[in-house]
């Protein structure tokens, strides 16, 4: 388990972790991009494109929930510049405090590496947890993780957390049958 802690603690995210660091990273329009179809853009004059998905999080987070929210929860990633640009666009259209504080978890890395689409290592609960014995284990490993830090869904992790759940199972036996 003191192993199991000092990997966590090596996979933790900092706090500045992230490739965005220009002025330019924080954005009101996207201009639209070759690539990108055509109905994900309108005409302004400004030019051609779309809101910055930022500004649609604020917009929802105001309609929903008011001008200032009590708990902000997203992944460490989200720090900057996006829950940066929600901050500064609803504060500025309030006035007021957009949100009274903040949690940021860290990465799923599955062994060993950072969860992503793009390097093909994507689960879903669903694939990653086909029994009900698996569902368990999950969210044992998740309560038992400081949400901080990185999570580290290994199959090793999820057999220490069936074997953990197994003895809590026992001692939960025992004093029912006592």
């Amino acid at each position: 388990q003191q192993q199991q802690q000092q990997q966590q603690q090596q996979q933790e995210p900092q706090e500045d972790e992230t490739e965005k660091r220009h002025w330019q990273d924080f954005c009101l329009w996207k201009a639209t991009k070759p690539q990108e179809e055509a109905i994900a853009s309108w005409k302004t004059e400004i030019g051609t494109g779309r809101p910055g998905w930022h500004l649609e999080c604020s917009a929802m987070a105001r309609k929903y929930l008011g001008d200032s929210i009590d708990v902000h929860c997203g992944g460490i990633d989200l720090k900057f510049p996006h829950h940066e640009n929600e901050i500064a666009q609803s504060q500025g259209s309030t006035g007021k405090p957009f949100c009274n504080c903040w949690i940021h978890n860290g990465f799923v890395n599955i062994e060993g590496d950072k969860m992503s689409k793009s390097l093909g290592n994507f689960l879903t609960l669903k694939t990653a947890c086909p029994t009900a014995v698996d569902v368990r284990a999950y969210r044992y490993l998740v309560v038992t993780s400081q949400y901080r830090a990185a999570l580290s869904f290994t199959q090793a992790n999820m057999q220490s957390a069936k074997k953990s759940l197994q003895r809590i199972d026992k001692v939960k036996h025992k004093i029912q049958t006592a």
